[in-house]
């Protein structure tokens, strides 16, 4: 028998580990670009490197590279053409915006017939028919099935002949009982409606206080009214009964919107964008402002030291405060930052009440409508956590205890998918 090692073709055919072998001098063999690439590819599936990489790459962002400034002056002015026929192509866009805002108003005379069905059924000022109410629910469909359950155990005629004497002898017996009346039949309309839609509403319910929910059991509606013609925007309507608190009916907040370019930054237009807001004034009855709070102070002198106490009317936090936004300045460079971050947040409320709330108001009240809004007000605080992380500084996942690198990067498991 030959020695196998002096025979090497008997040493490939038996020996399993010469094939791990031969890969290893292929992989010699391998160009050294092929080994760079399968490297870099390993490394892309590290999720700390590919954090590294995309915190460098948001520094380079924006950053000037200097080949637009290298460019010959004939360019530059190629490049200058291009902007000019940007800019004729925003005004086209502002002009489509402003048709569709004309096409907006007139659909929304289509829905005042119903806004006003819907206002008169929540204030009890209507009573709906049975072809109004002719819409299935769960709770419906839930007896549908038990009376198909209940007719199905009816075994023969003689259990059907016993359950009917049965019945005739309870029909006796209630006969001579009270007749019993609907619960709830003295109940108006539907009791706190837009408070309960407002309460839904994670952006509404920051604003509304324990003092405001009595006022706002008092709303009956909210309107959107569209403004057409030069000035483009909307107004809100909140109609209010007559109550203790103002003396007001109707409370009002105008929403002034631009849709054409800022000659200022013409390249930043996206849209109509909302400029400007006006509320009106709400007369409180004496001792009901719940927009003010007195405060007592104790005062106490350097010199003398004498103590004295004195009284001061400050801002109380309350829903009503969005009737009193603050005012935007002609002059956009006396803007500071609190003041912008105010007025983005009104404008934002305003847009979502004419945008959803109202032409969607039974689900809010329900709940139903805030399932698709979940998903986006999560999106929204994961991008501000984000953010927030960022300025903070670097994320230890070894000091986290919840960190679980299989989910980094996706949503949290606790997260709902809708």
């Amino acid at each position: 028998m030959a020695d196998p090692e002096s025979n090497p073709t008997t040493v490939e055919e038996t020996d399993p580990d010469v094939e791990e072998v031969d890969e290893e001098e292929e992989e010699d063999d391998v160009p050294p670009n092929q080994t760079a690439l399968g490297l870099t590819s390993q490394l892309m599936q590290n999720p700390q490197v590919l954090a590294a990489l995309q915190s460098r790459m948001d520094g380079i962002v924006g950053t000037p590279s200097g080949y637009i400034q290298s460019l010959p002056k004939s360019v530059k002015r190629r490049i200058k053409a291009l902007k000019k026929l940007q800019f004729d192509s925003s005004k086209i866009e502002g002009d489509f915006y402003k048709e569709v805002h004309e096409l907006e108003c007139k659909y929304a005379t289509k829905y005042i017939p119903l806004f006003e069905k819907r206002s008169k059924v929540v204030t009890g000022g209507v009573e709906p028919t049975d072809d109004d109410c002719d819409w299935p629910s769960d709770e419906e469909k839930e007896d549908e099935k038990d009376e198909v359950k209940n007719k199905a155990k009816i075994g023969d005629a003689e259990k059907a002949d016993s359950e009917d004497k049965e019945k005739k002898e309870d029909n006796e017996e209630n006969s001579n009982e009270k007749p019993k009346t609907d619960e709830g039949a003295d109940v108006k309309g539907i009791p706190s409606f837009w408070l309960t839609v407002f309460k839904n509403v994670d952006m509404l319910s920051e604003m509304i206080q324990d003092h405001d929910e009595p006022i706002l059991n008092h709303l009956q509606d909210v309107k959107v009214k569209f403004l057409s013609g030069e000035e483009m925007g909307f107004t809100l309507e909140f109609q209010f009964e007559s109550n203790k608190f103002f003396n007001n009916t109707l409370l009002t907040k105008t929403y002034t919107m631009r849709s054409e370019p800022d000659e200022a930054d013409p390249f930043s237009f996206e849209g109509p964008e909302i400029i400007k807001c006006k509320g009106c004034e709400i007369d409180w009855v004496k001792g009901q402002n719940v927009t003010v709070k007195t405060v007592k102070k104790k005062q106490k002198h350097k010199g003398r030291g004498t103590t004295r106490t004195i009284t001061k009317t400050v801002q109380n936090d309350s829903f009503f405060n969005f009737f009193s936004p603050p005012q935007v300045p002609e002059d956009e460079s006396e803007m500071d930052e609190d003041l912008e971050a105010l007025l983005a947040a009104d404008f934002e409320i305003g847009h979502f009440i004419r945008e959803r709330i109202v032409p969607r108001a039974v689900l809010y009240f329900t709940g139903e409508a805030l399932e698709n809004d979940d998903d986006r007000t999560w999106l929204m605080k994961f991008d501000e956590e984000e953010e927030e992380g960022e300025e903070e500084g670097e994320y230890d996942e070894d000091a986290d205890p919840d960190y679980n690198p299989q989910t980094a990067g996706g949503k949290p498991e606790e997260c709902k998918q809708q």
